[in-house]
């Protein structure tokens, strides 16, 4: 009998505490998924209007894309000359994203590792860059471009991206570096490395994280680059696509469905990219921000 009362007991608590756990987990929803709700419908609407004026017929209004054209992927990759701007974006995303990559590599490696004087003054120095806008240093940079003739060249682009992509790859870098034990190279030098080749073996393979996430933050900059591309190249055959799809702009008149055909093309390879990436690049973040 007694074993029935508590039972019935334990029931009625149960049951009286279910609605209280049932307004918990509304509470839970609202502070939590509405808000997320809010921002994915806020960060994708524009999205999906480009994906509209891509696909819908010129001169329609209509919010979803019925009948679908590629018309408008046809005009911007045959008549504005598109495959010439992705072809040059590929090449000074790729070239910037390796120069940055192997210079903080080894710069982060000698920040986290090594203690010298004017260390701090030098990672101080590189914070402040960070609040130096680009517009103030071009007209410096084209004299200098100028000088060495790269004016119209491609190389003028991969050397301006990778010097402003370097001071927060760097510490970034740094931080990766610092999260990995140094007990790990110093038992490598112990059985007989030296210590490059101990980094080569033994700290490299875990920096893989990092290098993605570093490398990922260098390519995004370099392909969204509008001002450095507009300011040190006049060819069109040199234009990367920032600068591309602006000429679909006019002074009277706008070409919403190429402009918006040329975006969706761009947005798809670094898409794909990071769906491939997206572990590592989350888990190098969260590595570097371990330590540093």
């Amino acid at each position: 009998m007694a074993t029935e009362v508590i039972a019935r007991g334990g029931t009625r608590a149960r049951s009286g505490a279910a609605p209280g756990s049932r307004r918990r987990g509304r509470g839970r929803v609202l502070r939590l998924y509405v808000p997320l709700a809010l921002y994915l419908a806020f960060t994708l609407i524009p999205f999906y209007w480009m994906i509209v004026f891509a696909l819908r017929p010129a001169g329609s209004n209509a919010p979803v894309p019925w009948p679908i054209t590629f018309e408008h992927f046809a005009t911007v990759w045959n008549d504005i000359g598109y495959a010439v701007f992705f072809k040059n974006s590929v090449i000074v995303g790729v070239l910037s994203l390796v120069a940055t990559t192997v210079v903080a590599l080894m710069g982060g490696y000698a920040l986290a590792r090594f203690r010298f004087r004017g260390r701090t003054l030098f990672v101080v120095t590189l914070l402040c860059t960070q609040f130096i806008p680009g517009a103030m240093m071009l007209i410096p940079l084209f004299g200098i471009f100028k000088g060495l003739g790269l004016i119209n060249s491609l190389w003028s682009l991969v050397v301006a991206d990778t010097v402003f992509n370097l001071p927060l790859s760097l510490i970034l870098m740094s931080g990766f570096v610092s999260a990995v034990p140094f007990q790990v190279e110093e038992a490598a030098m112990v059985d007989g490395c030296t210590r490059v080749r101990a980094f080569f073996a033994v700290v490299l393979p875990l920096l893989r994280p990092g290098l993605v996430a570093v490398g990922s933050f260098a390519f995004i900059h370099t392909w969204n680059n509008f001002l450095f591309a507009l300011m040190f190249m006049s060819r069109q055959e040199n234009f990367t696509i920032p600068v591309g799809l602006s000429y679909t702009i006019g002074e009277y008149s706008a070409d919403f469905g190429a402009l918006a055909a040329g975006g969706v093309v761009a947005a798809v390879p670094v898409v794909c990219v990071f769906a491939v990436i997206q572990r590592y690049l989350v888990h190098g973040i969260s590595a570097g921000a371990v330590k540093g």
